[in-house]
């Protein structure tokens, strides 16, 4: 089994910038991939960044050059650096894994962009 908690959310200008931190209750190299995914109001959860065990980052097209993806195994945790931050960026942001044939979503942390 494994927990996930995102943090990091909050309200952010335009342009501005903020960090999602996931903490994983297993040790991150065991789980794998890894996502980040997003749900704006309205619309269907849509998948944002992936990294994989080997550290092979994947992109949505609306966030390419804006977000990255990482994680750092000594504190178990999953990362989303989010710089030029734009209003349809605003989303509730869930961290989600794949572990031994199961999914495991995060609840979820909301970001919001609006000045």
């Amino acid at each position: 089994q494994v927990q996930l908690v995102e943090s990091g959310g909050g309200l952010v200008q335009p342009g501005g910038s903020l960090r999602l931190s996931c903490a994983t209750s297993r040790s991150i190299f065991s789980i794998g991939v890894m996502h980040w995914y997003r749900q704006a109001p309205g619309k269907e959860r849509e998948l944002v960044a992936s990294i994989t065990a080997r550290d092979v980052t994947n992109y949505a097209d609306s966030v390419k050059g804006r977000f990255t993806i990482s994680r750092d195994g000594a504190k178990n945790t999953l990362y989303l650096q989010m710089n030029s931050l734009k209003p349809e960026d605003t989303a509730v942001y869930y961290c989600h894994s794949t572990f031994s044939g199961m999914d495991y979503w995060g609840k979820g942390i909301l970001v919001t962009v609006s000045s």
